[in-house]
């Protein structure tokens, strides 16, 4: 018998999604015979301890003797059990500074980690993640946060609606001014931004098009890797060599910031990888108002991304001339969206769509024998770095 603990959320601030709801979890111990899930018990979860009850699953204060725990944001130091199997959202495989105490702890209590950011298919696709709410969140704010700019119209909070279909109905009727809105990346979080904007009647149009022609009505162009990049010399595209050797391209998006409105960011990237922009870029030719940076990484491919807001307060002003922090709205400053948690937003629905991923693709395999997607993923293995992350070795020393 194999004991799954679904662990209380403890990092600050808090978050409220869960790796598995009740009916999941029902479901899998009914076709799973040889497993047992427990909950810890917490008052901040997007789905009650009664909730839980109510499927038939044990709410407990002690899940020390759990074989698997699975949380989704980092477990804070002092509430890791030694010896035991974790998965959730480390942040540490970029080697992070901020969470490389965390790392420390968990190679001393000898932890086996399996990071849900590191289960990947073959061609290094991600299989799980909350990344389409986050693209759902991210582009509602982003919206939200022109409109409040501009005063063309208004939304309100995601976090406020129920859920999903209920924040689909503040899309009924929205009159929408002909803006232009660039919308980065291919993978789940652009399918999230892409999902809200044919909701709300946003025509999409081909780069050239975006580029070349004045519209009376709103579009959007969604711009991937050989939109977005080419290579120094060569002024071509080819993505494995682009994610082997990032150092080798160069931004090709500045002619898009001289035209759009709305920045809708959502690709993946690394210290290596060049910026959609520089500072030097902001000029009078640059036309972006309001940057929702979905992908969130302060100082990364948006260079005036100056770090994480909260849920309650999205939305902060970069000034144009200094690239300082301002008020959000102000005429001299672009608006930008950092949250590193948006699909709390809408936990019950992004708790839900990351369970289903995760009995598809991962609990067969992890409770079973395993398979190499598993090992790819697990970076310690009893407080062992394992073969693909030994290029951790220098951020493990301590």
């Amino acid at each position: 018998m194999i004991k799954i603990g679904l662990i209380k959320e403890g990092k600050v601030p808090s978050d409220s999604r869960v790796a598995l709801i009740p009916a999941q979890c029902k479901w899998l111990m009914q076709h799973f015979k040889d497993i047992n899930i427990v909950v810890e018990a917490s008052n901040n979860r997007c789905f009650s301890d009664e909730e839980y009850k109510r499927a038939g699953i044990a709410v407990v204060n002690d899940i020390s003797d759990c074989d698997i725990l699975m949380g989704i944001k980092e477990v804070p130091k002092d509430a890791l059990i030694a010896n035991k199997t974790y998965l959730f959202f480390s942040h540490t495989r970029k080697k992070q500074p901020y969470n490389q105490v965390l790392f420390h702890t968990m190679i001393d209590k000898k932890i086996t980690l399996i990071d849900y950011e590191c289960l990947e298919h073959e061609d290094g696709q991600r299989v799980i993640g909350f990344g389409f709410f986050a693209g759902v969140v991210g582009a509602h704010n982003g919206m939200m946060c022109y409109g409040n700019r501009t005063g063309l119209y208004k939304l309100g909070r995601v976090y406020e609606e129920k859920d999903y279909r209920s924040l689909i109905h503040q899309y009924f009727g929205l009159k929408l001014p002909n803006v232009k809105i660039a919308v980065t990346g291919s993978g789940r979080v652009a399918h999230g931004i892409l999902e809200v904007m044919n909701l709300m009647g946003i025509t999409e149009v081909e780069p050239d098009e975006y580029l070349e022609k004045k519209f009376t009505y709103p579009v959007y162009v969604q711009l991937k890797g050989p939109d977005l990049f080419t290579h120094k010399h060569l002024k071509t595209y080819q993505r494995e060599h682009f994610h082997s050797h990032p150092t080798h391209y160069k931004s090709r998006f500045l002619p898009y910031a001289h035209c759009s409105d709305i920045l809708m960011n959502g690709i993946f990237w690394t210290e290596d990888m060049p910026r959609l922009f520089d500072l030097s870029d902001i000029d009078e030719h640059f036309a972006i108002q309001t940057i929702s940076d979905i992908t969130d990484d302060a100082h990364g491919s948006i260079p005036i991304n100056l770090g994480d807001q909260t849920i309650e307060d999205p939305v902060y002003g970069v000034d144009r001339k200094t690239f300082t922090k301002t008020a959000p709205y102000l005429p001299g400053s672009i608006d930008v969206i950092a949250v590193g948690n948006l699909p709390n937003e809408l936990p019950r629905d992004a708790s839900r769509y990351f369970g289903e991923q995760l009995i598809k693709h991962v609990l067969p395999d992890l409770l079973g024998s395993g398979n190499d997607m598993v090992e790819r993923a697990t970076i310690l293995k009893q407080g062992q770095l394992t073969n693909h992350f030994n290029y951790l070795a220098d951020y493990a020393v301590h």
